[in-house]
């Protein structure tokens, strides 16, 4: 499944640490196209976990398996899944992965993967299965950690979006010149979508014969 296109447009959100504003991209990003009817996909990855199945298998007991999906519904705004509801998604999901499983819990998503529409996937691990139409990385040069999954997918970045400005870069593992070769956005926390942003994404997710 390494690579597998998909039937759906793919907006993939990534960031190399946590607590960066990944999920605020997310929600920038739906609220900034509402034509769009994003389905919203946030990917958690667990060291080891049992899932509660439905009630329907095994009375809902607790089972080890690959993954979890479950949809959302709520719209108080609590959680990641809901704030994609509330920035007007017209579907959001959870998908929680045991480490090292991450294929075989894409295949849950194959439903929504394999038929036209535009998904929007908040996840850096799931990349290494899966090929996105666009691939946005949320860096902060205040950060220093800088999680291996996404510099496994580093490469494939499109662009990134940058919560603090970048003079050089502070990670050993990435070199200046590559930082310096993509596209970048500044957008700190709490700001507002970049028109610049909104334009890149315009032009290399819904209209990429005209970028060409």
């Amino acid at each position: 499944m390494k690579h597998e296109p998909a039937k759906a447009r793919v907006l993939a959100v990534g960031g190399h640490s946590r607590n960066i504003g990944k999920t605020c991209l997310v929600v920038d990003l739906i609220r900034a196209f509402p034509e769009a009817a994003w389905t919203a996909v946030k990917i958690t990855q667990h060291g080891h976990g049992l899932f509660a199945d439905s009630a329907g298998d095994h009375g809902g007991a607790l089972t080890e398996r690959a993954a979890a999906l479950d949809e959302e519904h709520d719209r108080s705004n609590r959680t990641d899944t809901s704030r994609f509801l509330v920035a007007g998604a017209a579907r959001a999901l959870w998908l929680r992965v045991n480490q090292g499983r991450m294929d075989e819990a894409l295949t849950l998503l194959r439903a929504v993967l394999d038929k036209p529409g535009n998904v929007i996937l908040e996840s850096n691990t799931a990349l290494q299965f899966l090929k996105p139409s666009l691939y946005l990385v949320v860096l902060d040069p205040k950060q220093e950690d800088f999680k291996s999954s996404t510099r496994s997918t580093l490469e494939r970045a499109d662009a990134f979006v940058l919560r603090s400005p970048l003079e050089h870069s502070p990670w050993e593992s990435v070199p200046q010149g590559f930082l310096e070769a993509k596209p970048k956005f500044l957008q700190r926390l709490g700001e507002q979508l970049h028109t610049n942003l909104k334009n890149f994404v315009l032009e290399r997710f819904f209209h990429p014969e005209k970028a060409e």
